[in-house]
């Protein structure tokens, strides 16, 4: 993305989002893209976070297949959709801004929050809890009922308000480089 305005932080869902149920009820795995397009941000030095309204230990769990440098957030004083946890989070990270940062899951509840706080929002539609569905489930389903079930998502996903919406983090770079071109033309979030 030459030309591109920067990108300030990124801000994850973890849960359909980043990781997925493991083949145990007590491990969890990264989701088809996932550890690329994370590693991708990393070596692009876009300081990066996770949040969810989940305990210390089912955060530890969440956070066992991401790289280390991942920051974790966990819990919070408000629930979602306010926006104190998006602000907490790039607090954190230390951002300074509000202009560039993304929120990126398949939660409602948090891309509204992610809203309510100014953030550019990306939904996925082909998992999380609008779908329904892990990615190995996902796989199992016919075309149609994938088409289906996508197209569902992704009607829920705009009505809410999101900016963009893409089947998984496979496409993130893509999506982002768009964000990226709609600021340039000055669109906010």
């Amino acid at each position: 993305m030459p030309d591109s305005p920067a990108l300030t932080a990124l801000l994850f869902g973890p849960r359909g989002c980043l990781v997925e149920a493991g083949p145990s009820p007590h491990t969890a795995q990264p989701t088809p893209g996932a550890l690329q397009a994370l590693d991708w941000l990393h070596r692009q030095q876009v300081p990066c976070a996770w949040l969810d309204e989940v305990s210390a230990a089912d955060a530890d769990h969440l956070a066992s297949p991401l790289p280390g440098w991942l920051m974790a957030l966990h819990g919070g004083a408000t629930p979602w959709p306010a926006p104190d946890a998006c602000w907490q989070a790039l607090m954190a990270l230390k951002t300074h801004t509000l202009d560039g940062c993304v929120l990126v899951s398949g939660e409602p509840r948090l891309l509204q929050s992610g809203l309510n706080a100014g953030l550019w929002t990306i939904g996925l539609a082909t998992c999380g809890p609008l779908c329904g569905v892990d990615s190995q489930q996902w796989q199992s389903l016919s075309p149609q009922e994938q088409e289906r079930k996508r197209g569902q998502a992704t009607l829920q996903l705009f009505a809410l308000g999101v900016h963009s919406v893409i089947d998984h983090l496979e496409s993130l770079s893509d999506c982002l480089a768009d964000i990226a071109q709609r600021r340039l033309k000055g669109e906010k979030p």
